[in-house]
This record gives C-alpha cells, structure tokens and sequence, in this order.
C-alpha cells in the first residue's frame, strides 16, 4: 500500500507536469534477498521550493534508503524519482553524477574536510571539476563562508575551529555550488547541545532566505525546527 506525503535536461521534464524540487511517484527501493527486504514501501512525496522539510524516523526506518534515492547515490527498483522536474530514472550514470553535482548540496554527520587545507580551500573544492576560473571560485567561496558567518575564519585549518564551525564550513562547501537542494543527514549528530544549536540557526537562516532544505534526522528538536515534518516507519511515510 503506499502512501503519499506533502503538498528540471529540456526533453526530460516534459514527464513531470509539476515545478517541484523534489517529487516520488510510487517510489520504493528493494534489496534482493533471499529474503527480499522492502526498505522502502512505493511512495509519493513532494517537497516544493523553499520549503524545509524534516524527515524523522528511528534506526532502521528506511531514513539511509530515502537519502540514497533523493541524493542519486541509488536508484529505485519501483516508481520514479523527479528531481527539478528531471525523470532521474532516464539518465545514465554520469549524467546522474552530474545533476548530483550541480543540483544537491550536501551535509553529513561527519564533516569531510582537509585538515591539511585552509577554511575556504575546503569549500573552493566543491567546485573543482566545474571548470570554473580560480578567481570565480574563490569569490563563491568567499560568499558562502560569509552566508555562515565564517567570513573571519577563511585562513583557518579545520583542526583550529570548534565541531560546529566545521559543519558550518561543510555547509558553505555544499551551497557554493549553488544548488536547487540542501540535503541534510543527521547534521547534529556529531554537536553538543549549543552547537547544534547554532546549525539550526544557520538552516532557519538558509529557509528565510529561500533554501530549499530536507533534513533526515532521529532528533526531535532538530525535526522541530523544519516547517514540515515527515515520519519514516518501517519503510513508510506518513506526513505529519
């Protein structure tokens, strides 16, 4: 039974009629057995620009399986996934890794930096296949540590910055891309209460200034935090 939650290359958005970041179309995701595991039930959910949105459930949930899909690290073996309008079912596996890279910015429990690299060349190597000259990328990078209140800490080494610090130098590394979608997974898992306290606020600041974000999360004060919350039970999702 599924279950429906929630109120783009030219030739591939003629399929989906919507303007919505994100859209599942009966979308599930099986893993062969034996026995076969139903990690995620057909679905439908839709996340509109500008919206932010939690998507919260307990281990085993299936929350890893729907990051995967919404992040094109998979694929669904049922129904379609439509990211900007794009039928991602269509595309082969570079042109995937492609829309991957220039549509989702993303942000994980761990922070993925260089230690050995300075603040903003940890964000400047988000761009580096993109072909973009170096001054454009440095003037991006400049900007995004700026949009998270790093701007003073530029020349710094990750391993001189506080746990919340880093992950705000993993935010600004995942929006210099400038993409459609911010997804988040488990971004406070690694932050006392104070700094992941000051994550939320940086997300809060993202979503006013029009952000499309999707935080997949166990904690319900960081749920709290979205405008719309998801919950993921056994491979299913139930709007709020």
């Amino acid at each position: 039974m599924s279950r429906s939650v929630g109120a783009t290359t030219k030739n591939r958005r003629a399929s989906s009629k919507s303007d919505a970041v994100i859209e599942l179309r009966e979308a599930g995701r099986t893993f062969p057995g034996p026995p076969a595991v139903e990690a995620l039930k057909p679905s439908n959910m839709r996340i509109d620009p500008g919206e932010y949105v939690s998507i919260i459930g307990p281990s085993g949930s299936g929350k890893s399986t729907l990051l995967h899909l919404l992040g094109l690290l998979d694929r669904p073996t049922v129904g379609n996934y439509f990211l900007d309008g794009i039928d991602t079912g269509t595309l082969g596996d570079n042109e995937r890794a492609g829309l991957r890279g220039s549509r989702i910015g993303f942000v994980f429990q761990s922070f993925h930096l260089l230690n050995h690299r300075s603040v903003i060349e940890n964000v400047e190597l988000a761009q580096i296949y993109n072909r973009m000259p170096r001054r454009e990328r440095r003037k991006r990078s400049e900007a995004a540590l700026e949009k998270v209140g790093l701007g003073h800490r530029m020349n710094f080494t990750p391993r001189t910055l506080s746990g919340g610090e880093r992950q705000r130098v993993a935010v600004a590394r995942a929006l210099v891309t400038e993409p459609s979608l911010l997804l988040a997974d488990e971004p406070t898992g690694n932050l006392d209460t104070e700094m992941s306290g000051e994550i939320m606020q940086v997300f809060d600041s993202l979503h006013e200034s029009g952000m499309t974000l999707a935080v997949i999360t166990h904690d319900l004060d960081v749920s709290a935090r979205a405008e719309r919350q998801v919950r993921i039970v056994d491979g299913l999702l139930h709007d709020s």
